[in-house]
């Protein structure tokens, strides 16, 4: 099964990010937006693993990872690689990054000990608000994006999940195997 360990988002924030979401998809570009619900803070993408190592991972992670809860914002809007040709677009993470990158750490360090290849790319924190599909209307939604439309939104970090996501003909749907909390 395709797993991985995020944090989720509450659902006022997920109301901004739909809301930012409406004005992007105003311009109509070629851009396969991410249903609100399943929009997260990715901290580790672990792939297809067997539904028999999840507990292990968790059991892991409950004992690794510690540390008090934190104060994350949402806001400010950006395309990967660069707004010059972006593949994705995304929401911004601010507030307490320092104990973000932290906790990420911690998560990647307890997903190696149980067995999981550590990641290479450094750690970069966003919400995947949609996909680039072509270049038609792009240009005016990437000029919408750097003008700063902005909307925040602040959220306290107190726990995080390993995710499935099961893939369907209208997207990715996500299923919360363990909840795991911070100390």
């Amino acid at each position: 099964m395709r797993t991985f360990v995020a944090i989720p988002l509450p659902a006022d924030c997920r109301n901004i990010l739909e809301s930012l979401q409406r004005g992007m998809r105003a311009f109509q570009a070629d851009v396969r937006w991410t249903s609100v619900t399943s929009i997260h803070l990715t901290l580790k993408f672990l792939g297809e693993i067997d539904r028999l190592l999840v507990p292990r991972l968790a059991a892991v992670l409950r004992t690794e990872v510690a540390g008090p809860g934190f104060t994350l914002k949402v806001g400010g809007l950006g395309g990967f690689p660069d707004l010059k040709n972006p593949r994705v677009m995304w929401a911004g993470i601010g507030g307490e990054t320092e104990n973000l990158a932290g906790l990420q750490s911690q998560v990647e360090r307890a997903c190696v000990q149980a067995g999981f290849p550590k990641e290479d790319r450094p750690f970069h924190p966003h919400l995947t608000l949609g996909r680039v599909q072509g270049k038609r209307n792009l240009q005016p939604l990437v000029d919408y994006i750097k003008i700063g439309v902005s909307s925040e939104c602040a959220f306290c970090v107190d726990h995080f999940h390993i995710y499935e996501s099961v893939l369907t003909p209208r997207g990715a749907q996500y299923r919360i195997l363990e909840r795991i909390e911070l100390t």
